[in-house]
């Protein structure tokens, strides 16, 4: 494997990689051609990243992986799913996409994840983590009679193998027996201590085709001896569990393999070839490096686990705070105060800002794993012991989890603060990872309070009030910077419900802001001389505001970064049928559509959520 120091700046020169349109192209290689190609896209790839951003260490690490894959088995004719698919770029660009690689993520581009739309090679849609073996268990039944001849190979990472769904799926899978391989990409070394000679050489002999002949005869010969038969298979069991992690794989009825060097070439050949031709479920077990051949990557897995263009990571970095440090620093705070804090994530420490937290409050921190639903209940039961949990959330994660919110936490009016990030459109990420929805999934569940804030100061203000209140509670809040407004340092609670009157002029319209498009709508409220209401909570609404000024109004204009439907305006709505007021309303918030990979500002521009659109509409309707 080549090394590299840094990321090169300019494009490098790859002719093998250049003479291939498609896996196809692969398959008459010698070894010393794959390896050869595997140092190509290993260095394009860090080029081709540095100049767009995205996701680069599990794309590193699985290079070797990948070009096994399309040069053993016949894809697309097989199905070849990739868990989550952060690190299918090296996939992308050996089939047929390469000269769009620097397209990946932005608007029109290639999509950031595998996506059926985008290519044939793309067998399965994905974004959330731990639906690789369900979606290919799914696939191998449904081609059973059809296309027997058909393969289905699913590779699933060791963090998404936390996931209930994988374990469900495995369950399944081990049941119906079907002719599929299950590959768990172990980049974190979590079960790989046994990694060493002994083990790689059971392995070499368990995946043979002598081995498995020698234990299909063995056994035929045994049966009729029940005592030696017993006998043989606890033998063999307890060979394989000196040596390999696999026992629990083996008892789920699957064919446990490895753990083997997932960047030897030649290993990866062999072994996949011969799963190839088994019959049954097959688990192979590779240990990679994530970032592997880039030395600052393997340093340091979770800072190059994505990446932005490289010139911008040369540039000095803004000081301005993220909504994600204004809650880790809020959450900091809260905990010196109340020694009852607890603070749940599901893998997601970095990202929603607990750093701090986990540093300082080791002891009241607590990461699940990708776990949501588990995350979710076990807070609940932390509530019912009189601490107060905080679960920091991506708004599109939570969405795994909406049974356990019903029925552990609200059901019960449990004291569970959800603090949602990445909530609205998130930009580059696309639609799987959008937080288009939670104001309408939640808003429809008794017990509950939603927030919206609308800058960094009023984030801390109705994360206090959340926590404060006694009940379940959620405060939604985007990915990045905000305004850049002032903080206050108190941890004082809003009054629940309690709106805020921007700016009264015109009684006539109305403007009511549900988040961080505030600055866009006090824009609306000075071209129309509207009254302007940043309304704070989606649930409960300000009612005896909100009575008060559209008794007065010919029409209320809601504004939002989320899902129109079943949304905050909405809810407005519905408030004015009930109260049987005069008014018409015009709603803008995200529309009944997917909002395709792009930047934040350019989705928002898809979605008719900036100045232009709305004044557009508006010019039309009033």
């Amino acid at each position: 494997m080549k090394i590299f120091k840094e990321i090169p700046i300019e494009k490098p020169n790859t002719p093998i990689l250049e003479s291939i349109d498609f896996p196809s192209d692969i398959r008459s290689f010698s070894l010393v051609e794959l390896e050869n190609l595997a140092d190509e896209i290993r260095e394009f790839l860090l080029y081709s990243v540095g100049q767009s951003g995205g996701h680069l260490g599990g794309g590193l690490g699985v290079i070797e992986l990948t070009i096994i894959l399309h040069y053993v088995f016949n894809t697309p004719f097989d199905n070849l799913i990739w868990d989550v698919g952060h690190q299918a770029y090296p996939h992308k660009i050996l089939t047929g996409r390469k000269s769009q690689m620097q397209s990946i993520r932005k608007k029109g581009g290639l999509a950031p994840f595998p996506t059926r739309n985008e290519s044939e090679y793309d067998a399965f849609g994905v974004g959330h983590s731990s639906t690789s073996i369900s979606a290919m268990l799914g696939m191998a039944i449904a081609s059973k009679e059809s296309s027997p001849e058909k393969k289905h190979i699913a590779v699933i990472g060791d963090g998404a193998m936390t996931a209930g769904m994988a374990f469900e799926a495995l369950s399944h899978t081990g049941s119906l027996k079907p002719n599929v391989l299950i590959i768990l990409n172990d980049n974190d070394m979590s079960i790989s201590e046994n990694v060493g000679g002994l083990s790689n050489y059971f392995s070499r002999i368990w995946a043979s085709k002598t081995y498995k002949g020698i234990k299909k005869s063995g056994a035929s010969f045994l049966k009729p001896l029940p005592q030696a038969y017993h006998l043989a298979r606890k033998v063999e069991t307890q060979m394989k569990a000196m040596v390999a992690p696999g026992t629990i794989f083996e008892e789920l009825g699957l064919n446990y393999i490895g753990p083997i060097d997932g960047h030897n070439l030649k290993e990866l050949k062999d072994v996949i070839s011969n799963l190839k031709e088994f019959e049954g479920p097959q688990f192979l077990h590779v240990i990679t490096k994530k970032g592997a051949g880039l030395d600052p990557a393997e340093a340091d897995r979770i800072g190059f686990h994505a990446i932005g263009k490289i010139q911008s990571i040369k540039n000095k970095k803004s000081k301005q705070k993220k909504y994600q440090d204004v809650f880790g620093d809020w959450v900091v705070d809260m905990a010196n105060k109340d020694e009852k804090l607890i603070a749940i994530t599901p893998a997601m420490r970095e990202g929603s800002g607990l750093v701090k937290f986990s540093e300082k409050f080791p002891d009241r921190y607590y990461d699940v794993a990708i776990a949501e639903q588990h995350a979710v209940t076990f807070a609940a039961g932390i509530a019912t012991e009189n601490k107060k949990p905080v679960v920091a959330i991506y708004s599109t994660f939570l969405q795994r989890a909406y049974d356990q919110l019903i029925h552990d936490v609200a059901v019960q009016n449990l004291d569970v603060t959800f603090a949602l990030d990445r909530s609205g459109l998130v930009g580059e990420d696309g639609p799987t990872h959008s937080g288009n929805y939670d104001i309408a999934y939640l808003r429809c569940i008794p017990n509950m309070v939603i927030c919206t804030p609308s800058d960094e100061n009023e984030t801390r203000k109705l994360l206090s009030t959340a926590y404060l209140h006694n009940g379940p509670a959620s405060v939604r809040y985007p990915r990045g910077t905000g305004p850049n407004s002032n903080i206050d340092k108190d941890l004082k609670p809003l009054k629940i419900g309690a709106a805020n009157v921007i700016n009264e002029e015109s009684s006539e319209i109305i403007i009511l802001n549900f988040g961080t498009l505030l600055n866009l709508a006090n824009e609306i409220s000075r071209e129309l001389k509207a009254t302007l209401v940043d309304m704070r909570f989606v649930k409960p609404l300000d009612k005896k505001l909100l009575n008060k000024l559209l008794k007065k109004a010919k029409v209320f204009i809601s504004i939002e970064d989320g899902s129109v439907m079943g949304g905050a305006g909405s809810a407005v709505q519905e408030f004015v049928s009930k109260e049987n007021l005069n008014v018409r309303s015009i709603l803008f918030g995200i529309p009944d559509k997917f909002i395709e990979h792009a930047s934040r500002e350019e989705m928002l521009v898809e979605a008719g959520l900036d100045l232009e659109n709305i004044k557009s509409k508006l010019s039309k309707l009033l």
